[in-house]
């Protein structure tokens, strides 16, 4: 199979495309990234990269926290409104139909129309290049309840999530497996008590 060479690029996808809310219930902003994933799993460790110039950029930096919400299909224009406006000058939230509500552990607030939200704390900043890195630490996680099942687990497959990809956005599909699967051992089937007629 033939493969072309391109030069470096951030053609790393799928990526999650997140709504990041910082400031406070009372102030609130909120701006899509692309730019996240996990570092680290004790402590549960994220982070997020900011343009500078981006108005989030300097509420995320005076108040070391911000929460990133999960987005659903359902949101995706919602989402892409949240990356081509700014906060500055436009009230996202009312643009949008946004709701917010208080998160347990950050003064910024969730958004109520995603489906899972994680409370950050920042510890450490990094000028990049073009992006400020904020590395964090996951404090908390508020779930919706209704992809919560009887025995307490999160059904993320349930919820509609959304992905973006080198400039477009993806509807995340079926479920193809759990972590695991490729090596755990098959379940043996008890064959059923032979009985006499």
């Amino acid at each position: 199979m033939a493969k072309q060479f391109w030069k470096g690029s951030t053609l790393l996808a799928p990526v999650p495309a997140a709504l990041v809310t910082c400031g406070t219930v009372e102030r609130p902003n909120v701006l899509t990234i692309g730019w996240t994933g996990i570092v680290c799993t004790r402590p549960p460790m994220t982070y997020i990269s900011v343009r500078p110039e981006r108005y989030s950029h300097d509420i995320i930096r005076a108040s070391g926290e911000f929460v990133i919400n999960l987005t659903t299909s359902a949101m995706c224009r919602e989402t892409d409104l949240c990356g081509v406006k700014s906060g500055k000058d436009t009230d996202k939230f009312a643009l949008c139909g946004l709701h917010t509500s208080p998160a347990q552990k950050v003064a910024a607030p969730l958004i109520e129309e995603c489906p899972l939200s994680l409370e950050c704390r920042v510890t450490e900043e990094k000028l990049l290049g073009s992006h400020t890195m904020f590395l964090a630490e996951i404090v908390g996680i508020d779930a919706d309840e209704r992809f919560i099942d009887s025995k307490g687990k999160l059904n993320l497959q349930q919820c509609g999530l959304m992905a973006f990809a080198h400039g477009e956005y993806f509807a995340i599909g079926r479920k193809l497996g759990d972590f695991g699967f490729s090596v755990r051992k098959k379940k043996k089937h008890r064959k059923p008590p032979h009985t006499s007629g």
